[in-house]
């Protein structure tokens, strides 16, 4: 674990801002064990490589540190195989950060783990959200909240966070029962654009979106392999995998830059750059 951390370092207000503190946790014990994702399903008897897990994660890190973004790995536990998506256990809105309620047995405990190191570094949380409430589903811009309303994520606990974040507007968004979470299948990547899968949305919630973004969308395949969790990190710069070329070249199109990290392997359990990252900070 690295050094100590102040409450007031703890900053975030959008997905594209310059990225300066994150949260990661090594693929060390990673296995899909129960099934818990249509992913999942797709590579559970081929499993996951741990080796080439661990190299393309530890090859995504040093890219974050190569761009000056403090990365905070957390401890490695042997019984918590889904713990490398460091994103769902908890979020950053401001100068918050509220620890996740998991829907999963096999991935309560990972809180306990965010929970005893924000303990030793002197940072506050916030927990005890109802039922459940993941932070995949949560995609925050300024002073909206747009929640993924999903197995993962209750109705219940997305009102009550309406009512501790009274000076945002918190925006349910249904989503169709096979997609896990919001971020993989709609991600903002600056104050006007967002990747987007069109298929996992109702009507309503389409139009709501498009009134107010601009709109990259993935096809099928791409969303497959997680296109739209890339990894904003500020300066237009979007880590995304190779492999999803079609989207790669929308990105650039539109100005963006585009880092390719090759995460194949920990998307075989239904994950991608911004599932393995918990923000601490941007500026």
């Amino acid at each position: 674990m690295v050094g100590i951390v102040s409450e007031n370092s703890v900053q975030c207000d959008t997905e594209y801002s310059t990225l300066k503190k994150v949260v990661v946790a090594k693929p060390s014990y990673m296995k899909i064990t129960d099934v818990i994702n249509e992913t999942q399903k797709h590579y559970k008897n081929q499993n996951i490589n741990v080796n080439s897990a661990l190299q393309q994660h530890e090859h995504f890190v040093q890219i974050l540190k190569d761009h000056q973004i403090e990365v905070i790995q957390l401890p490695g536990q042997p019984n918590l195989h889904e713990q490398v998506f460091t994103r769902d256990i908890g979020f950053t809105i401001n100068n918050r950060l509220f620890i996740g309620s998991m829907s999963e047995k096999v991935r309560k405990e990972e809180t306990d783990v965010l929970r005893s190191w924000a303990s030793d570094n002197n940072v506050h949380v916030e927990e005890d959200l109802p039922s459940s409430i993941e932070g995949g589903d949560i995609v925050v811009d300024e002073n909206t909240v747009w929640v993924g309303e999903t197995k993962r994520t209750c109705r219940t606990a997305i009102h009550e966070l309406q009512s501790r974040l009274s000076d945002h507007q918190v925006v349910p968004i249904p989503l169709s029962g096979d997609i896990l979470h919001l971020d993989c299948v709609f991600n903002i990547i600056d104050e006007s654009t967002v990747i987007l899968y069109p298929p996992a949305f109702t009507t309503n919630s389409l139009k709501t979106i498009k009134a107010r973004y601009k709109v990259i969308e993935v096809n099928d395949r791409e969303q497959f392999t997680m296109g739209p969790n890339v990894l904003s990190i500020g300066n237009r710069k979007v880590i995304s995998l190779p492999q999803n070329e079609q989207l790669n070249t929308q990105l650039e199109e539109y100005g963006f830059h585009v880092i390719p990290v090759d995460l194949s392997e920990i998307i075989k359990s239904g994950g991608s750059f911004r599932c393995c990252t918990l923000p601490l900070k941007r500026t």
